[in-house]
């Protein structure tokens, strides 16, 4: 995910609440300075891949989405080596390159990101492939009732229950606002799940598996809500 969940009051030591409280006033500013902002959201970008605390997630942002990982380090995927790998209750395993998922019909969803740290991004577009697809070209089988995604990352989880996983509003996305998803936003595949809070949606997305039940995720095992809808959304949208 872009941004994080709430950390508890005991977060970072009072030094390193000082830096980013001086880092996040400068930061402030740059919204108004479209190069001195792409520059820190560059610094934001990499930074994010070597911190192990996870405080650069803390970090303002102008352009909006922040930097987060649940690990210090995650392998870079492309082209040449991405695979996306469907499994368990299916009639067909699959296994899908970039370029497959690419040759696919393509949906684009247009929606308000909001993470549960407070920040937001609005009508941010993504462009991939509706689950629903994916899951047809499996071919779903008995007793199935949720979906499982596992990330490249080898800590993230999520899941959906089938019905959720085959709104129209959810894509295994390649695009993100009308650019391939970099690295450090979860590329070149995330999960996007529109009317949820953005942990719902997965980064460096790697297996898909259709199970009989649902899995908690990676923050559901943390405390966190297992369907994460945003208030204002329709839990009942059509199904793709």
């Amino acid at each position: 995910m872009a941004g994080k969940p709430k950390r508890g009051a005991e977060g970072a030591p009072l030094a390193r609440r000082a830096m980013l409280g001086m880092l996040g006033a400068g930061a402030a500013g740059l919204a108004a300075a479209p190069r001195l902002q792409r520059g820190w959201e560059n610094f934001l970008a990499a930074a994010s891949q070597v911190d192990a605390t996870g405080l650069t997630g803390l970090l303002p942002n102008p352009g909006g989405f922040r930097y987060y990982s649940v690990v210090g380090s995650v392998p870079r995927k492309d082209e040449t080596d991405y695979v996306l790998r469907v499994t368990g209750l299916v009639e067909r395993s699959r296994s899908y390159t970039l370029g497959e998922l690419g040759a696919m019909p393509q949906s684009r969803v247009v929606h308000d990101v909001v993470c549960t740290d407070g920040w937001r991004v609005e009508k941010a577009p993504f462009d991939g492939v509706k689950l629903a697809d994916i899951l047809d070209d499996a071919g779903v089988r008995s007793p199935a009732a949720a979906v499982r995604f596992t990330c490249s990352d080898g800590a993230y989880s999520e899941s959906l229950t089938l019905e959720q996983a085959r709104r129209s509003d959810v894509l295994v996305a390649l695009n993100m606002q009308d650019r391939p998803i970099t690295h450090e936003h979860g590329g070149p595949v995330r999960l996007y799940v529109a009317p949820m809070y953005f942990y719902k949606s997965a980064k460096w997305l790697s297996g898909i598996s259709v199970t009989d039940k649902v899995v908690p995720g990676y923050w559901e095992e943390r405390g966190y809500a297992v369907d994460g809808w945003l208030d204002d959304a329709d839990r009942h949208g059509d199904a793709a």
